[in-house]
C-alpha cells in the first residue's frame, strides 16, 4: 500500500512563502496524478493544484499566479510552492496521489491515496 507523508506547513505572515512536500512510499509500481487539496475550518475540501505524471498542471483560480505545483518522479515527491500567502489560505493541506500499487492484501490495483495533512496558518 502507498503511504504519503506531507511536510513544510507552519505559521507564516501574510505575503510570506512556504513550500510543501509530499513523498510517496510503499509497494508502488507507478504514480499517475499527484495533487494538493485543502480544507479550512467549516468548509469543504477543495482542489488547490494537480500535476500529471507528464508534468501537465491544473491550478485553482483562487491561487493561480501565487502557487506552483511540481513533482520529482524519481523521488515520488510532489511539491507546492506557495507565495504571497493570504489569511484565506489558512487550511490543512492534504496530498493525494493516484497510484498503481499493492494493497494490504497484496492485490495490485490503481486507487487514490491521501496523506494526513499539514496545517498552514497565515496570520500576523
Amino acid at each position: 500500500q502507498a503511504q504519503l507523508a506531507e511536510s513544510g506547513g507552519g505559521l507564516v505572515q501574510p505575503g510570506g512563502s512556504l513550500r510543501l512536500s509530499c513523498a510517496a512510499s510503499g509497494r508502488i509500481f507507478r504514480i499517475n496524478d499527484m495533487g494538493w487539496y485543502r480544507q479550512a475550518p467549516g468548509k469543504q475540501r477543495e482542489l488547490v493544484a494537480v500535476i500529471t505524471s507528464g508534468g501537465t498542471t491544473n491550478t485553482a483560480d483562487s491561487v493561480k499566479g501565487r502557487f506552483t505545483i511540481s513533482r520529482d518522479n524519481a523521488k515520488n515527491t510532489v511539491y507546492l510552492q506557495m507565495n504571497s500567502l493570504k489569511p484565506e489560505d489558512t487550511a490543512v493541506y492534504l496530498c493525494k496521489c493516484n497510484a498503481d500499487a499493492l494493497d494490504l492484501s497484496w492485490t495490485r490495483k490503481v486507487m487514490d491515496y491521501w496523506g494526513k495533512g499539514t496545517l498552514v496558518t497565515v496570520s500576523s
